[in-house]
C-alpha cells in the first residue's frame, strides 16, 4: 500500500458533476493498493496516518496530529500510485491490486481510520473522479505500509 497524503484547508471529490465527497481541514489520502496487500497494512497505515504530527502547533512546528486537531480526511483510491516505471516510458501498473481485491482493502483503511476516530469522507472507488483541494503549506508527505 502506499499513501500520499496532502494537509488541506478544505477538498472535494466529484463524480459526473456530483460531489461525493468533501472535507475541511484535515488530510486529503491518495490511496494505492498493491497486489498481496492483506488486512495487517490497512490497519497499520491508518493508524499511523492518524497519529502522524504534520499539523502545526502555536510555535508553526509539525506537533499536532489529524486527530489533535479534530480533522477529518477524504480518502480517494488511486491505483497509479502503484506505478512501475522503472522500464521505458509507458507506466506499468502489473503491481496494483485488480479492483476485485483491492476495493475490499480500501475499504478496510477507511474502516480503521474511522475506528480510530477520524470523520471520514471517501470518492467512488473505480471511477473517474475531479479531485480539488487547498493544499495547505503545502504539505505533501508518502508513505509505504
Amino acid at each position: 500500500m502506499r499513501a500520499v497524503l496532502q494537509r488541506v484547508a478544505g477538498a472535494q471529490v466529484t463524480v459526473e458533476g456530483a460531489v461525493v465527497g468533501e472535507i475541511g481541514t484535515g488530510l486529503c489520502i491518495l490511496l494505492g493498493v498493491a497486489r498481496g496487500d492483506g488486512a495487517a497494512e490497512p490497519e497499520r497505515l491508518a493508524g499511523r496516518i492518524a497519529r502522524l504530527r504534520i499539523f502545526p502547533d502555536e510555535a508553526g512546528r509539525f506537533d499536532r496530529s489529524l486527530l489533535d486537531m479534530r480533522g477529518a480526511a477524504l480518502v480517494v483510491s488511486q491505483f497509479t500510485l502503484i506505478a512501475d516505471t522503472s522500464k521505458g516510458n509507458r507506466p506499468s501498473f502489473s503491481r496494483a491490486a485488480p479492483p476485485e481485491e483491492a476495493e475490499p482493502v480500501y475499504e478496510r483503511f477507511c474502516h480503521a481510520l474511522r475506528e480510530a476516530g477520524v470523520p471520514v469522507q471517501t470518492g467512488a472507488f473505480g471511477a473517474l473522479m475531479v479531485v480539488e483541494l487547498a493544499n495547505e503549506g503545502p504539505v505533501t508527505i508518502v508513505l509505504d505500509a
